[in-house]
């Protein structure tokens, strides 16, 4: 058992105090017998002195010894007395003495004092004496003089007695406490236990609740276990985290190892001496860079995205707009394909206020334009609905293709997440990075993306956004709004603008008219 041990110390400290306070009883106690028996002493030694001031001395120098012995009849308290007569002159005329059997103590010299006052003296050989002078009617004094021999042994019985009471009480309680100290201390150990598991990697363990509800004890232990949760969820966090991060550094090394590869590759052919490939081969090496390029763009945007800071500039805007042009968008891309615009869910569309980029919004919905274009059959109908929905502004593209697999509905928003696990493209596949943009971009702008796979079939990404009171109205909404075809006013896809304006990771389909790009 350590001396540290918290246990030992309480132990000590509170044996302690109650050694203290004993001591402490024991001599007050003491002090206030003492007390109480010198003065009964001193009555006595009075009531005696008054009586021997009225007898001759002449009858005590006559008396036998078992007289002088009756003299100490009444004085329970007194075992040795001495009495000096004295004349006028202060000399000794009679002198008695009375003691016990057994050694006495030497009286003290008959010194006279005041009249009646009783005072301490000493004797001889140093021993406790009261005594007082008390003047005789015809003439001098007379000294009584009374050992306080039996108030001692009385006090050492006491002292005795109280040692030995107060040694037997601590050694009892110590006993008790150590008990109750180790009983109190059990859910501590128990704590102490918890924390030597969990130092040892078990974040899984808890500490047992055994002290009584509402004790302090009780309440360190749900605190404890309610931290002890955190930091297994975080641990939890952090190893996935470290996982995904895993898997996000492989996934990028691939696809930046493969159009490294190829541009690596065609410069080696064209140095071998393929003079006559050398258009195709710089075509090649400038398709591999420009998909480089948009990798990059695409990853440092997502940094961006991570830090809060690609959302500079807002202002009021309505989905409208970024609903005529997904229509437009997928009429450019297949003209066959039916393309409808209702509102949420059905009805009519209607204002869909908000603060918004529109540029980033509208790289939003391109990303999603791109991803029905790419995953469903041509010519499938597609509904986009626009308008508010629960007091949101939504804007929602529903595609009639194969729809979400069970259990990808937020793996798909995953960077690099491929549903099939396989990192293997084809030709015009992405990096699998564009939902991933989707969902930050609208995060940014305080909102939300659902998908959801109908029961039906197909699939329907929803955009909801915090509205605002009122939506800026435009030509560009109410044109395309009303005519239902065309490309609206102000789309950004018109076809002499589209090469200014298609955003990274985009492509102008030959052909077509229309910024669009892969999105896995």
């Amino acid at each position: 058992m350590m001396l540290g041990s918290l246990r030992v110390r309480l132990l000590a400290i509170a044996l302690l105090l109650l050694t203290c306070g004993i001591v402490i009883s024991d001599v007050v106690v003491a002090g206030l017998l003492r007390q109480h028996l010198v003065s009964r002493v001193d009555r006595q030694v009075t009531g005696l002195a008054a009586l021997m001031a009225r007898i001759d001395p002449a009858l005590m120098r006559a008396a036998d010894d078992a007289a002088s012995e009756r003299l100490r009849g009444g004085l329970d308290l007194v075992s040795d007395l001495s009495l000096v007569y004295l004349d006028a002159a202060g000399q000794p005329i009679g002198r008695t003495r009375t003691m016990r059997d057994g050694p006495a103590p030497e009286p003290p010299p008959a010194t006279p004092t005041s009249p009646g006052v009783v005072t301490g003296v000493r004797g001889g050989d140093g021993s406790a004496w009261r005594q007082i002078t008390q003047s005789r009617p015809g003439g001098g004094t007379v000294t009584v003089a009374a050992s306080l021999s039996a108030v001692d042994a009385v006090m050492a019985r006491l002292r005795l007695v109280c040692a030995a009471t107060g040694a037997v009480l601590v050694l009892l309680l110590g006993t008790a406490g150590w008990m109750a100290i180790r009983a109190a201390f059990r859910p501590l150990r128990a704590i102490e236990d918890a924390a030597v598991a969990i130092a040892g990697g078990d974040l899984s363990r808890r500490i047992p609740a055994r002290a009584p509800p509402g004790s302090e004890v009780a309440r360190l232990t749900g605190v404890l276990n309610g931290m002890l949760d955190r930091i297994e969820e975080g641990a939890v966090v952090r190893a996935e985290s470290e996982a995904r991060m895993r898997r996000f550094v492989a996934d990028v090394s691939h696809e930046l190892r493969t159009p490294l590869f190829g541009i690596a590759g065609s410069a080696e052919l064209h140095l071998m001496g393929g003079g006559a490939e050398v258009d195709r081969t710089m075509r090649r090496i400038d398709s591999e860079a420009r998909r480089l390029t948009d990798l990059v763009e695409n990853l440092l945007l997502l940094a961006r995205l991570d830090e809060s800071r690609a959302v500079p500039e807002t202002a009021p805007m309505d989905l409208r707009t970024l609903a005529v042009d997904a229509r437009d968008d997928l009429i450019a891309l297949d003209p066959g394909r039916p393309v409808t615009l209702t509102g949420p869910l059905a009805g009519p569309p209607s204002a869909a206020p908000l603060i918004g980029d529109e540029a980033r919004l509208r790289q939003v919905v391109t990303n999603l334009v791109g991803n029905v274009h790419a995953h469903t059959p041509a010519g499938s109908p597609v509904r986009i609905g626009v308008g508010r929905l629960d007091g949101e502004s939504v804007l929602e593209i529903a595609d009639s293709g194969p729809g979400i697999p069970a259990g990808q509905a937020e793996l798909i928003f995953e960077r690099f997440h491929r549903g099939d696990g396989a990192r293997v493209r084809d030709g015009r596949g992405g990096a699998g990075l564009g939902l991933s943009i989707v969902r930050s971009l609208v995060a940014a702008h305080g909102g939300r993306v659902e998908a959801v796979s109908p029961p039906g079939g197909g699939a329907t990404f929803r955009l909801r956004f915090p509205a605002i009171n009122e939506a800026p109205a435009t030509d560009a909404d109410h044109s395309g709004l009303a005519s239902g075809s065309g490309l609206a006013s102000g789309s950004g896809l018109a076809s002499e603008n589209v090469q200014g304006l298609c955003g990274n990771g985009q492509e102008r389909r030959p052909g077509s008219s229309a910024c669009w790009n892969y999105v896995d």
